[in-house]
């Protein structure tokens, strides 16, 4: 589409990631003129895909929380798509087979039926059964959606029902690694919201993965008129009493909105303001960023007796999430068999996925000239590698050494690829490669401005799934309720 400078808008959309694509359609539906930015060229943003050697790779997407089955009404999943009105078989969500997760003496297994994972904790700890329970119904009672809540450690109120740290730390780690942007905490209202989406709903994924999601919902905004433009970044938001009163662009066009949602993070938003609240914001920059593998494989994961469809993985004393001294922290993480889910007509993706995840140190990956940089994502390719067969079963029962363990595994390699925290702020220009954004969020999605608004990770809704409902519950609270 072209835009022309002066053009003037009814709400304008920084950023096409889930958040700004689900308020664009929610404020199009109701006959607004909206107008996404996007700075880069690809749609989905922390969840997005691309494309190498003829093969398709999702970004961020190992699992879409919230899952529930079709009928059960009242849930996040179930709003989501009356608020966007769409099919749910257009997502084509299709549920895990069996998570766990794993610390050095303990297992707990838990599926999309909660009753597993409840019956997992009473066999694993005993004596916290009628805790857990407590918390549970505590969990139940709190309203995770009060735009204007406070702020409360979860690990605080967490340990006021359960004694044991293991079992604390256990509930934790899938939560944090997740959807925390704190270090070794969350804010409680995000826990709670996490423990829903992931223990008492599910996990779920789409046959050909986040490409499904990205393309209804870019279908639905067309569909309603809405317009989007990529590779079109915002350079500065110009501001006088309080609002908004344009936008530059960075080809030099200057547009203006009645209000503009952006979803692009707090601080990154607040860079692009002409005034000097930025300045007050800068300590809220996230620190946790991440590594990822992705190992293409010759055989079904199944073939090699691995059967999960995520693992999370300690292997530590205790459960450190907080941004590492090193290039990486191999001591715990996530391990991710897209495979393993339930396809409809025992469809199979064709080659093998694995997937794992740990956390990272943005300031060391970044420090890097391009050679150390090259090796030093082989050197942690093979030790996390090492660590995910440390969880899995050996592809060959004889193997007894870590050497033998890797080259057993690259027999199996047909491709390997890596993202760190330099490839995250690359394609998404998240500050500091910082997945889940600035630590302390912006429930409310209210900022300084009167006719500014955030969306997405920064406002709290977490997810997926959480994440369109942020863009809607934006667009229907400041804009659509407002008119």
């Amino acid at each position: 589409m072209e835009l022309k400078s002066n053009d003037h808008f009814d709400a304008v959309i920084i950023g096409c990631g889930m958040s700004g694509l689900a308020a664009a359609i929610r404020l199009a539906m109701f006959g607004r003129k909206v107008i996404i930015l996007e700075k880069h060229n690809a749609p989905g943003g922390l969840n997005s895909f691309y494309s190498f050697d003829g093969r398709k790779f999702d970004v961020g997407l190992h699992a879409v929380t919230n899952f529930v089955r079709p009928g059960v009404k009242g849930k996040p999943l179930t709003k989501l798509f009356r608020q966007l009105r769409i099919d749910r078989d257009e997502f084509a969500l299709c549920e895990q087979k069996c998570s766990k997760v794993a610390f050095p003496d303990v297992e707990l297994n838990f599926s999309n039926d909660f009753e597993l994972l409840v019956s997992e904790i009473e066999k694993a700890f005993p004596n916290q059964i009628d805790n857990f329970q407590k918390l549970v119904k505590a969990i139940h009672d709190f309203n995770e959606f009060d735009l204007e809540d406070k702020d409360r450690s979860a690990k605080k109120i967490i340990s006021q029902y359960i004694t044991d740290p293991l079992l604390v730390d256990m509930l934790l780690l899938p939560l944090m690694y997740y959807g925390s942007a704190k270090e070794n905490d969350m804010e409680f209202g995000q826990f709670v919201i996490m423990f829903k989406s992931i223990y008492q709903e599910g996990f779920a994924r789409p046959f050909e993965g986040v490409r499904t999601i990205i393309k209804t919902l870019i279908d639905k905004y067309r569909d309603l008129g809405g317009m989007r433009k990529m590779k079109c970044a915002v350079k500065k938001i110009i501001t006088q009493n309080n609002n908004i009163t344009a936008l530059e662009l960075e080809n030099g066009d200057t547009i203006t909105a009645d209000h503009v949602i952006s979803s692009i993070g707090l601080v990154e938003t607040l860079q692009l303001c002409n005034d000097q609240k930025t300045k007050a914001e800068q300590s809220n920059i996230g620190k946790l960023s991440f590594v990822e593998t992705i190992t293409i494989l010759d055989k079904q994961p199944k073939e090699l007796g691995w059967n999960d469809t995520i693992i999370f993985f300690n292997d530590w004393q205790n459960f450190e999430y907080q941004k590492p001294k090193e290039l990486v922290d191999p001591r715990s993480g996530v391990i991710c068999m897209p495979n393993n889910y339930q396809y409809e007509n025992n469809n199979e993706l064709d080659e093998g996925v694995l997937r794992v995840t740990a956390m990272a140190n943005y300031d060391q990956w970044t420090s890097l000239d391009e050679d150390h940089y090259a090796k030093q994502k082989k050197i942690w390719y093979d030790t996390l590698a090492l660590k995910a067969m440390s969880f899995l079963k050996p592809i060959n029962n004889d193997s007894t050494n870590d050497k033998d363990k890797l080259d057993n595994l690259k027999k199996q390699t047909v491709y390997v690829d890596m993202f760190t925290p330099r490839t995250i702020t690359k394609f998404t220009s998240h500050l500091d490669g910082a997945i889940y954004g600035a630590p302390n969020k912006v429930k409310n999605g209210k900022t300084h401005l009167d006719n500014l608004y955030i969306c997405g990770t920064d406002q709290g809704f977490l997810g997926i799934i959480g994440a369109m409902l942020s863009g809607i519950s934006m667009a229907n609270y400041h804009i659509l309720q407002k008119n």
